[in-house]
């Protein structure tokens, strides 16, 4: 493990010293290992069924296929703290199958922490007992989206929002680790935080939070119609990978691509001889007195495979082999 790696105290001492807290979340390898380096946690969420898979919401998601996409982003993770949503149904129907399910996201997903939805304090203690930390979310939690009927801002009426602080408040009690608020009044945020011994991380939840969280292909900028008041665009990917594409199909409808340089050749360069090995005589002296071949033997060009005599062009072509210590792939990219 890292000496820098991210984990629950170190998260804890950031809200102490009021240090902001980054997240994002991660789907793969690939961006986890772009990612890791620069975000103090990354969350694996069932946001992966719409942003990932299509869907109009996350309700579809399945807790392995959260297991699969986990697995993947921690082969890329070196420093942050890696967080596993827990999704519909893997742990509304009973705490001992919720304590099953968090168990597998981190035995089998490689997960340091599981995020749980609601107001679920019985199942938050039972795994912080067993040594699963929990991140809680509150607000609009998207796993209720028919009950909430939208998404829609949560809080800004009195009561829901007295209800919000009593809930994070329990879960801090029952012992989460931090917690998410979604879609909140920044004044609620705010309150929420300043009560929370833990930190708070916001999306859509205004400035006062402890850190903040976005979906990655949202900050990126791949869905121009996509455009919610709470997000900030930190690019415009989504364009720019629309014209590389465009230029690829142009090239190589024109035949430009692939070229020369692109390309592999039969007749490689053979890989000098070794110091040692030019000085030695690639013979012993008695065989290099005799002849290799017998000499009619030696009149005869070589066929090929075919049985057809080759030219003198092609014998020449042919001792030439592409160099079979040559790779595809520098080992970044694989062997």
């Amino acid at each position: 493990m890292a000496s820098d790696r991210i984990t629950v105290p170190s998260l804890q001492k950031m809200k102490r010293q009021g240090r902001r807290i980054t997240m994002l979340t991660c789907y793969d390898a690939t961006f986890a290992r772009l990612l890791d380096p620069h975000v103090d946690a990354l969350l694996v969420g069932d946001s992966l069924g719409m942003v990932i898979q299509g869907g109009s919401d996350t309700l579809a998601v399945t807790l392995d296929e959260v297991i699969y996409h986990t697995r993947a982003v921690a082969r890329g993770v070196k420093h942050a703290h890696l967080v596993a949503d827990m999704p519909f149904m893997s742990y509304q129907v009973s705490v001992e199958e919720g304590v099953r399910n968090a168990g597998r996201l981190l035995k089998e997903g490689g997960a340091h922490a599981v995020k749980i939805e609601g107001a679920e304090t019985e199942l938050v203690s039972r795994l912080t007992r067993v040594g699963i930390p929990v991140l809680g979310h509150l607000g609009l939690t998207p796993q209720s989206i028919h009950t909430l009927g939208g998404y829609k801002i949560q809080g800004r009426r009195r009561e829901q929002a007295r209800k919000l602080l009593d809930d994070a408040v329990a879960l801090q009690e029952a012992g989460a680790y931090g917690l998410v608020l979604e879609a909140v009044p920044l004044e609620v945020a705010e309150q929420v935080s300043q009560r929370l011994e833990i930190p708070t991380i916001g999306i859509g939840a205004g400035p006062h939070c402890d850190g903040q969280v976005l979906v990655i292909y949202d900050l990126l900028g791949f869905d121009e119609s996509f455009q919610p008041r709470f997000l900030k665009r930190f690019d415009s990917l989504g364009v720019r990978v629309e014209q590389a594409v465009e230029s690829y199909a142009e090239e190589v409808r024109q035949g430009v691509f692939p070229g020369p340089e692109h390309s592999f050749s039969q007749a490689a360069k053979r890989p000098s001889q070794a110091p040692d090995e030019a000085k030695r005589p690639s013979r012993a002296p008695d065989e290099a007195k005799r002849p290799s071949q017998a000499p009619d033997e030696a009149k005869r060009p070589q066929a090929p495979d075919n049985g057809k005599p080759l030219s003198a062009k092609k014998t020449a072509e042919a001792s030439e082999v592409l160099d079979p210590t040559e790779k595809l792939y520098s080992s970044a990219s694989g062997d």
